[in-house]
């Protein structure tokens, strides 16, 4: 079997700790400001982005960061333009811009970011998300992008948000999903006032029809529009988060999707085509049958019974909603016995993320807040625009604790939106971007005193060669973590390809076992910690 050996980091405590969030963003050189162009006439896309993505675009092992900016909206606003931003970071902790040099200064009205090595070629590629038409950055190598949208048939012109990369048809190349919010018009666009008053008010989205997302099949040089096909060409959605994973444990990637007041969708994914099975399996409503506004999602075991979960941020006084797997394609609305009714309800939540954040084995959540009315204390006095953002530690079996001590980052009050997670320092412990609306994005590194851990970096043969969809249970003290490879999920945003195990106390790996997105299993036993691994996917044979 071949593997390759990183970097050993050591850490120099063997017991878990509290994450401890500081902001590094501007002392890191993350020199951004997010505008959202807004002059008062309160166009609703304004108040929806932006995401983030983490991605080594130059391959040099360092995390570098993309930020997804908006400014003058098409045919609506004379706000002065703005555009994307990537940082290349230098692995010391120092970040430069390389967004002219590398080509992906974008300048739609910018939503969301996903990356993807769609061609295999090893180089991450990175998917833009606009109120208008997309963009696909093709990576070229030596930090040089080709936009190549036109020739690959992914434009998509609509109101893009979140999108995600999978392989949809586990063919070994990486799919395109771009998920779609509303038909908004840009002609004579709908006002909407508080009360009687000639206050303008951003308007509910419930009043406007929903768009069809897009399934973009991967056929080499190119991408096919396969949405009718699979059973995705339905307007009933209003999608905000996408997120793509094995609910079901058969081997191939099943579709989440978090709506705005309207039904969640799970769709189970039959090979050909894919089956709605979110009503039956109970994730299109809460558990007293009401209809929430989402926002963010993620799919992981939150409560380390081997099986994934789902997690939901929406509005204020709802509530985020975590959807317990029972097995047997069933889910049970976990939100108040997990501790999250109590710690989500005064907040509106957007980005979010599973994450271990102290290093202990279990999954902790962290997410992004902000309302989305600038004006909210004009409709709702105990309402704040500017929210502080939540890290919910996991205290044990999907029970979740929000820890008043999280480090200065977290005391930040801010209009957040996109969040990723990445461990941008590889020093074993996964730190938090968040692009916030019309301000300066956080760049939160974790400086918690964390104990043992193992990252691995999957590198896919006959699967993709992100290993996206990869499914990875490791053993340590007869304690066995599953994890998934997945880079697409949040609000607007992509995360670190590398999975990153806590492993607490625990003096020892026992046993690593991989299945691949192709059918190969792979086992590894006695791992090192406190170490990137890399991993190849070895086929029968070799």
């Amino acid at each position: 079997m071949k593997a390759h050996y990183g970097m050993v980091l050591m850490l120099y405590c063997s017991a878990a700790a509290e994450s401890r969030f500081v902001d590094i963003a501007q002392s890191a050189g993350v020199d951004f400001v997010h505008r959202n162009g807004a002059l008062g006439a309160r166009y609703l896309p304004e108040t929806y982005g932006s995401g983030v993505a983490f991605l080594d675009f130059d391959g040099d092992g360092a995390l570098d960061l993309y930020l997804v900016n908006s400014g003058r909206l098409p045919q609506l606003s004379n706000a002065p333009a703005a555009a994307n931003a990537l940082f290349r970071n230098d692995g010391t902790g120092r970040f430069s811009e390389q967004t002219a040099r590398a080509g992906v200064g974008d300048g739609g009205y910018g939503m969301g970011a996903a990356v993807g090595d769609y061609d295999n070629d090893g180089w991450a590629d990175l998917y833009v998300t606009n109120f208008g038409a997309n963009a696909l950055f093709h990576n070229r190598g030596q930090g040089r992008f080709a936009d190549v949208t036109a020739p690959t048939g992914v434009g998509c012109p609509g109101w893009g948000t979140s999108a995600a990369f999978a392989d949809v048809d586990l063919d070994g190349d990486l799919d395109l999903f771009v998920g779609n919010y509303l038909d908004y018009p840009t002609k004579d666009p709908l006002v909407c006032r508080i009360g009687n008053s000639e206050e303008r008010l951003y308007c509910d989205p419930r009043k406007f029809d929903g768009q069809v997302d897009r399934l973009y099949i991967n056929e080499g040089r190119a991408f096919a529009d396969r949405t009718a096909e699979y059973g995705l060409a339905s307007t009933a959605g209003k999608e905000l988060g996408v997120v793509f994973g094995d609910y079901d444990q058969d081997g191939d990637p099943d579709l989440y999707l978090a709506n705005d007041l309207v039904p969640n969708l799970l769709y189970r994914n039959d090979g050909a085509h894919f089956v709605d099975r979110g009503l039956a399996s109970g994730t299109s409503l809460n558990g007293a049958g009401g209809v929430e506004a989402g926002m963010g999602v993620d799919m992981a075991d939150a409560d380390g019974d081997g099986d994934l979960d789902l997690f939901v941020t929406n509005f204020q006084w709802e509530s985020n909603t975590l959807y317990s797997n029972l097995g047997g394609g069933f889910f049970a609305d976990a939100t108040v016995a997990s501790g999250i009714t109590r710690a989500s309800m005064a907040f509106l939540g957007f980005g979010t993320g599973f994450f271990d954040g102290d290093l202990d084995g279990d999954l902790d959540l962290f997410v992004a807040n902000g309302h989305v009315y600038d004006n909210v204390e004009k409709v709702d006095r105990a309402a704040e625009y500017a929210q502080r953002n939540q890290l919910l530690e996991n205290v044990g079996a999907g029970t979740f604790v929000e820890r008043g001590a999280g480090g200065p980052g977290l005391a930040l009050v801010q209009v957040s939106r996109g969040a990723a997670f990445g461990d941008l320092d590889s020093d074993g412990d996964l730190d938090i971007a968040v692009n916030n609306s019309n301000d300066q994005p956080a760049l939160l590194r974790n400086d918690a005193a964390a104990g043992g851990w193992l990252g691995l970096r999957l590198r896919g043969a006959a699967s993709n060669r992100d290993a996206i969809g990869a499914q990875i249970a490791l053993t340590a003290d007869g304690r066995t973590l599953v994890r998934e490879v997945r880079r697409n999920a949040s609000y607007l945003s992509s995360n670190d390809p590398r999975v990153l195990f806590g492993l607490g106390d625990a003096e020892g790996v026992e046993r690593v076992e991989i299945r691949w997105p192709s059918g190969v299993v792979q086992v590894l036993e006695d791992l090192p910690r406190r170490q990137y691994v890399d991993l190849e996917e070895v086929l029968v044979g070799d």
